[in-house]
């Protein structure tokens, strides 16, 4: 197959229209008329995926989040992400990014993240105006109600481990069967879970003030997890996708490297605040 080829699977499955402004998606680097027989695919393109794709003979990465998010003037060897770029040239492997377009896709990043939680999806959190059924986040629900407490074990034991684990804030007795989801940073669709009337949130990187106000105001409870974590189970939807597109013609990989950035973590032992 040529790379051309994968890439019009990829723009099927993850339309680059449907990416937000401010986004950066496509192919980074490669050449289109080039042969791909083996490609990796991971949620960030850093030093180790790019040395792991190496590894294996890899000619595509395909990453969920971009490596030039943000506009350059070059890519000299260098410089961290230069180094990549020609780090994948020199080892004829290319890149492609799919981010926000694969977050609103049908299925995407959060449709993963609800599988893996063994959720039924019943829509998008925060739906895109078409096709129908796209959109940000995914609303679903759990076979039978279950204590938060019970809730925040099940996500922690269907996604990878991280220093940060999962943390939740609400009632760990309150009942948890209607949840949102968003694969990634979901601070800002705080309030669109607490109108939905879901009883748990699950998402990433909230941060302490918005937390502190959802619930304080009376939203549902949330469940907070590392990044990557919970953008990971997308890489196997995405392998998935080609595997069924190209028919065992191309080998398709998932990486095995943790790329979340915490590598430390400690309980603190001092005595803390009153409650």
């Amino acid at each position: 197959m040529k790379l051309a080829d994968v890439i019009a699977v990829l723009e099927s499955a993850y339309p680059p229209k449907t990416a937000e402004a401010w986004d950066a998606v496509g192919l980074v680097c490669g050449d289109p008329d080039e042969e791909v027989t083996k490609i990796l695919v991971c949620v960030d393109p850093t030093q180790s995926t790019v040395d792991e794709a190496v590894e294996l003979g890899a000619q595509l990465v395909l990453a969920h989040h971009p490596l030039l998010l943000r506009g350059v003037n070059g890519v000299p060897a260098d410089d961290p992400k230069g180094a990549l770029v020609h780090k994948l040239i020199r080892n004829r492997a290319a890149l492609y990014c799919a981010h926000t377009n694969a977050d609103s896709a049908l299925p995407g990043v959060s449709d993963a993240l609800a599988a893996a939680i063994g959720l039924t999806v019943l829509g998008p959190l925060e739906p895109a105006a078409e096709p129908v059924d796209t959109g940000i986040g995914r609303i679903g629900e759990l076979p039978e109600a279950e204590p938060l407490g019970v809730f925040v074990q099940r996500v922690a034991d269907a996604l990878p481990a991280t220093v940060q684990g999962v943390r939740a804030a609400g009632d760990p007795d309150g009942l948890v069967k209607k949840v949102a989801v968003c694969g990634g940073a979901g601070d800002s669709y705080l309030g669109t879970a607490k109108r939905a009337g879901v009883d748990a949130y699950v998402t990433a990187d909230l941060r302490h003030h918005p937390a502190s106000e959802h619930i304080e105001s009376g939203g549902p409870a949330l469940v907070d997890v590392a990044h990557w974590a919970s953008e990971w189970p997308w890489c196997e939807q995405a392998a998935e996708i080609l595997r069924e597109a190209f028919g065992g013609r191309v080998d398709v990989l998932v990486s095995t490297r943790r790329t979340d950035p915490w590598t430390v973590g400690a309980t603190s032992s001092a005595a803390g605040g009153h409650a």
